[in-house]
Formats: C-alpha cells, sequence, structure tokens
C-alpha cells in the first residue's frame, strides 16, 4: 500500500527558523520536500516519533573550508555530527581551483600554511581532475554527500591562475589583470559559484611563511571581480580582513557593494589588540543596511582558540631541545618518556629554544591558557587558567600544564582562547550574536586538523546560548536557530531551506534538546596519507534528514548520502514567494 508521505516527522516541538515562538506540529515530507506543517493525518513511508523533541531545519554553515575533503570524502565531518545540512567552502581566498598544474604545490601549500591542512594529506588527498573552477564543480557534481555542498571562487587561486608569479608575489593587477579575473568570475557564477571570497589579513600565510597573494590587492582589483559577478547577475562576495585602519577598510567594502550591487559579509571577531574596533564595525553595518546595501558580518558564537597537546601542532614543550628528540614517537613512546622522572625533570627546567611569533609566546600564555576538560567549558573565568591553578597549588604552570596533557593516555589538552575573549568572557560574542546583521559564522569546518576545533560552533549555539550560559544572558533558541538556518542560507542566496514550511528543503534536524551535549574533542587519523584530524562529537541530535532522507541517527551515519553540489543561488519555493 502506498503510504501518502515519505517520511512523517510526528508531534515535535517545531523551531521553524522564522524566530517567531515554537509550537507543536507532525512534519510530512514528500519528493524530498516539506509537505505539510501541522496535522498530518496521512502515514508516512518512515515515521519518527518527535515527541519531547525539537524539530528545526537543518543548519547552514556557511563558512567552511572542505574544498580539499569533499574530493575525497563522502561525509563533511565534523560539521555533519552537529545537525549541518548544508555547508559553503572556498572561505578566505584559499581554494583549488583554478590552477595550472604547475601551480599544484603552491596552492597546497597556501592552505596548509592558511588552514592547517598538511601538505602529504593534500598533495596525496587531491586528484587534481581539473584546471578551471567550472570543472572543478563539475567534478564535486559527480559526487555524493551527507550534506549539500556550495563553493566559492577563491581569490587567491585566481590571481595566480591569471598573473602568475606577479600575483603570488602580491604585484598590483594591472587592467588586462582585472579584466582576466573579472571574466573568469562571471564564468564561475555562471558555471554555480556562490560567489566570491578574498583574505586581507597577515594571519593567512603560506607554510614558508609568504602572505596570502590577496593581502594587498587593490579597490580596482577587487570591484573589477565584483562586478564580474554583478554581469553574471548572480554571486555574493566574502572577506576576511585585518581591518588595521577600520573606517578606510569600511569605506571600500561599501564602495564595491555600492558598485557592484552585490551581497557582502566580512568576519567580525573581537580583537585583543583592538577590543572595540568590533563596535565600530557594528556601527557601520548598521549605516549600511539602512542605506540599503546587503552587508552582513559573521560571527563566531564562542572564543576562536587553539587547542595544544602532545598530538598535536604544538604544544607548550614544542621548542624545548629534549622534546625536539621524542616529537617523532608515537603518542605512546612520547608519554613514556614524559613520565621518566629524570626526562621529565629535564624538560620543566631547559629553556624553549627562541622562536618568534605566535609559536614563540603563545603556548606558554600561562594567564590566558586553560585545562580543556571532557566536558567543555568555552566561557572560562580566569581564576581557572593555568596561572591561577599554579598559583593555588605551588607549582610551576609548565608542570601544571605538562600533568594536565598526560592525562586521558597523553591526550589531555590545552585550550588558549584568541580571539572574541579581550574582556574574560563572551559578552562581545552575545552583542553581535545579538546583532540583527549579523549571523553566526566562521566554523572553520574542515579546517585547522591540528590546532583548531570550531566545526562544532552550530552545537554551541543551542547548547550554551540558550541552554547552559551562567555568565551574562543568554538568547531564545528561536533566535540562535533562525541565525543559522534561515539567515545563514538567505546571506549566501540560498532561499530553499532554512525554514520548516511547505515547500521547502526537507533538510531537518530532530533534538533531544536536554541531552544535548558537546564532547571533547579527540583526534583522529583518518585523513589520507594517514593524516590526523581533530574532531568533535555532539550527543542528542536523534536524527539528521536531508532532503528527505536520514543521514544521522544518534550520531551515526545511516549510509544515506543525498547530498549533492549546489550549482549558484537557489530560489523561494513557489508555494512561498508571495510571503
Amino acid at each position: 500500500m502506498e503510504r501518502a508521505h515519505d517520511l512523517v516527522i510526528r508531534g515535535g516541538t517545531v523551531v521553524d527558523g522564522t524566530g517567531q515562538a515554537a509550537f507543536e506540529a507532525d512534519v510530512a515530507v514528500k519528493d524530498g520536500r516539506i509537505a505539510a506543517v501541522g496535522r498530518v493525518s496521512g502515514a508516512g513511508a518512515e515515521e519518527i516519533d518527535a515527541r519531547g523533541r525539537l524539530v528545526t531545519p537543518g543548519f547552514v554553515d556557511i563558512h567552511t573550508h572542505y574544498d580539499g575533503q569533499a574530493t575525497w570524502d563522502e561525509r563533511m565531518q565534523p560539521s555533519s555530527w552537529h545537525g549541518v545540512t548544508t555547508v559553503v567552502m572556498g572561505n578566505c581566498g584559499v581554494g583549488f581551483a583554478p590552477c595550472r598544474p604547475e601551480d599544484h604545490d603552491r596552492l597546497i601549500r597556501l592552505m596548509e600554511g592558511v588552514e592547517d591542512i598538511p601538505f602529504p594529506v593534500l598533495s596525496q588527498g587531491l586528484p587534481w581532475s581539473w584546471e578551471s573552477y567550472p570543472d572543478y564543480l563539475d567534478r564535486l557534481a559527480e559526487r555524493r554527500f551527507d550534506v549539500d555542498v556550495g563553493s566559492q571562487l577563491p581569490h587567491a587561486a585566481l590571481r595566480v591562475f591569471v598573473m602568475g608569479e606577479r600575483g603570488a608575489n602580491r604585484e598590483p593587477a594591472t587592467e588586462a589583470d582585472i579584466h582576466a579575473m573579472a571574466a573568469l568570475a562571471k564564468r564561475a557564477a555562471e558555471a554555480g559559484a556562490l560567489g566570491f571570497a578574498t583574505s586581507r589579513t597577515l594571519n593567512h600565510r603560506t607554510s614558508d611563511g609568504q602572505p596570502t597573494p590577496t593581502l594587498t590587492a587593490g579597490e580596482d582589483e577587487l570591484t573589477g571581480i565584483a562586478l564580474g559577478l554583478a554581469a553574471a547577475g548572480r554571486g555574493v562576495l566574502q572577506v576576511v580582513s585585518d581591518f588595521a585602519d577600520p573606517e578606510a577598510e569600511w569605506a571600500m567594502l561599501r564602495r564595491i557593494v555600492e558598485r557592484s550591487g552585490r551581497p557582502l559579509s566580512f568576519s567580525l571577531v573581537q580583537s585583543p589588540r583592538a577590543p572595540e574596533s568590533y563596535k565600530v564595525l557594528l556601527q557601520r553595518l548598521e549605516e549600511a543596511n539602512a542605506a540599503g546595501l546587503p552587508m552582513r558580518a559573521q560571527v563566531a558564537s564562542r572564543p576562536v582558540g587553539v587547542l595544544f597537546g602532545f598530538e598535536l601542532t604544538m604544544n607548550p614543550f614544542s621548542q624545548h631541545p629534549a622534546y625536539q628528540e621524542i616529537r617523532a614517537l608515537p603518542l605512546a613512546g612520547k608519554v613514556a618518556r614524559l613520565t621518566d622522572p629524570a626526562f621529565r625533570a629535564r624538560l620543566l627546567h631547559e629553556e624553549s629554544e627562541a622562536q618568534r611569533g605566535f609559536a614563540g609566546t603563545q603556548p606558554r600564555a600561562w594567564g590566558n591558557m586553560f585545562l580543556l576538560s571532557q566536558q567543555p567549558d568555552y566561557e572560562p573565568t580566569r581564576d581557572t587558567t593555568v596561572a591561577a591553578i599554579a598559583e593555588r597549588t605551588g607549582k610551576d604552570p609548565a608542570e601544571v600544564a605538562l600533568d594536565h596533557m598526560l592525562t586521558n593516555g597523553g591526550r589531555g589538552m590545552l585550550y588558549l582562547p584568541f580571539l572574541n575573549y579581550a574582556d574574560g568572557d563572551l559578552g562581545p560574542a552575545y552583542e553581535m550574536l545579538s546583532h540583527p546583521d549579523c549571523v553566526p559564522g566562521l566554523s572553520d569546518g574542515g579546517a585547522h586538523v591540528g590546532m583548531i576545533c570550531d566545526g562544532s560552533f552550530p552545537t554551541t549555539n543551542l547548547v550554551h546560548w540558550t541552554r547552559d550560559r551562567t555568565r551574562g544572558p543568554k538568547l531564545s533558541i528561536e533566535h540562535m536557530v533562525a541565525g543559522q538556518t534561515r539567515r545563514t542560507a538567505e546571506t549566501v542566496g540560498l532561499f530553499d531551506r532554512g525554514l520548516v514550511a511547505p515547500g521547502y528543503r526537507a533538510d531537518l534536524n530532530v533534538i533531544d534538546y536536554d541531552r544535548l551535549t558537546l564532547k571533547a574533542p579527540e583526534v583522529a587519523y583518518d585523513l589520507p596519507a594517514g593524516g590526523r584530524r581533530l574532531i568533535q562529537r555532539a550527543e542528542g541530535y536523534v536524527a539528521t534528514i536531508v532532503a528527505g532522507e536520514v543521514t544521522y541517527r544518534d550520531g551515526e551515519p545511516t549510509g544515506a548520502l543525498p547530498g549533492r553540489l549546489l550549482r549558484g543561488a537557489q530560489t523561494r519555493p513557489q508555494a512561498m514567494a508571495a510571503e
């Protein structure tokens, strides 16, 4: 007997993505779309009892770096463990297309330096079965995923493709260069790019220390590329910048939007170097939107922080001569040496070798470093820093750090917040997450595999901000769900998803809200070439549904791979076009 629906989710508390109050309803799915919301009488070929559970749209993560992983993997984990059903990659101007064969290693080194994805992983994992950006999309279109995947044209790859060594060396683009980049941007948008992304921050360097090729690209170059998108009549702009001169940089971005008419989003966090600058940018953002300019900020829901440990890229002893002797050992071998009293004493008493930059100072910034527990606290108090614990216990901070990293068989981790935490709490993040012109983003899913593990941001958005926060006001669950569903989707032109409403794509989550828990980061060795990566799981996602198919049950994959490459902007369902 044929059933009326493919799937019916019964009796859940629907948080529909509009921001309006939650309500109890059934949700019916047919042919990958939501068929009905309310009291559904017809049976489903499959039914899920959602009584006492939340039913939300699938989360849309618009700031990821799965550009390489999507060419060799079917599962965009860790994002898909956290209710994410659509990811957007190509952010920060880094990616792998367009690319001439002689530039393969150059783009790998850039991704390695900017996003901490090791060279061997990328050199062995990438099939390089493309040269042009449309060809890259064609290769992705042949694949199947556990989420939908959208791509943006990366500026660094585009610049090097057109300008060669001049582009890599950050020389000014000529008029002919700009014309060529604009033409390729137009072609990319027509082929299905969601937009164009660029980086203007000194934090983004190749693995051999060179700044990203796009760092000093001129306004004429950026405007020309934006006009290429405008000529295609589609595509968004994504920018990360140091905003060293906030007013001048903002004025330039605003002019680009005014001239091109293309929507723009930019990364916004609180920097400890200029803790109040984000407020200036929020004010300018309000003014731009009041003038009708489509500009938004992507903001982080917790501190952007580095993890240190014996399995990771760095730890506080990385530059010690004694540690250099054991760094190539497997973890068990390291632990054996580190627990030897003589070796331990030597390690703790010798000085680290001098090194400039982050690696030389931050791994021993005890006053800003915390012990990461099995139940991670992403808004820790100052009395729980390594320095504070050392003072209370009469130990040296290095000894406190060493003892913690040796827990759990040498897998203990230290956490150093470096953005969004200049005030020692998440007040700035609350202000940004509350702002009508900001959307949650910046998870960097798929990147920073040995230092940062923020692909779990969507779960933090629910667990911390709507339920567990104790150090300041919370946000409503309706606000947070709308922020990472409808509002993120619309920021990148995906108007067919992000709402629990008839006609919309049946990307959904069923969540046991009371049980929803973020687990501690861990290390997996499942990348090409046996590469390791930080992953983080969650508990409480009863079911995640993509295009009407259940892809995860209780955090485990079902084997269904309904996700596809997204070819450009998606229109609002016809039935809802009048809304």
